[in-house]
């Protein structure tokens, strides 16, 4: 655990909040003291205050915990449901600055012709969109991420892309290839 982190993190969420340390320690019953050696590093929240202190803070205590970082990007997890929030977030960009917005066009004509593909039309076919969660996923698992095989079999509704997924991380990782 990385205190110095840690108490970066809690004097950002702070400050973010208009909070003085004074005010925080009021709020937590604790003296002004203790927050502060909590921003500087030196010790750390006691886990009786913790929830109220993430409460006050509004953050998680695994991401406090973390120094703001989420224990998922730590591990290198790779979760279907951010692949497909991803994918979702891009079709919006089209919707929120318009589909003739000059950053959608060259984004979209950037993946086309990078994955020599046609993106939207892709987006809108279920099967094809699987597809391109699971290239996602492989790239991942390429680059040193994993996932979780129960999820991905849970989540696929085509079976060939689940195990394809499967060869892969278990080349990766050296997990057997059994399926559940």
């Amino acid at each position: 655990m990385d205190t110095l982190m840690i108490g970066q993190y809690i004097k950002n969420l702070r400050k973010t909040i208009g909070m003085t340390q004074k005010d925080l320690a009021e709020k937590l019953n604790v003296s002004f003291q203790a927050v502060s050696k909590w921003e500087t590093g030196d010790t750390l929240p006691d886990t009786g205050i913790l929830l109220d202190l993430c409460d006050t803070l509004n953050t998680t205590a695994d991401k406090l915990l973390n120094g703001g970082r989420l224990a998922a990007v730590e591990r290198k997890m790779m979760r279907l449901e951010d692949v497909s929030t991803g994918f979702h977030y891009l079709e919006s960009i089209g919707k929120l600055f318009g589909e003739d917005c000059t950053f959608f066009t060259g984004m979209i004509k950037g993946i086309n012709e990078t994955m020599n593909m046609d993106l939207l039309t892709y987006l809108k076919n279920p099967v094809t969109r699987e597809v391109m969660y699971a290239e996602v996923l492989i790239q991942g698992i390429l680059s040193g991420r994993t996932v979780d095989m129960e999820e991905i079999e849970a989540g696929f509704t085509n079976k060939n892309m689940v195990e394809t997924i499967r060869r892969y991380y278990s080349k990766a990782t050296g997990a057997p290839e059994t399926t559940a």
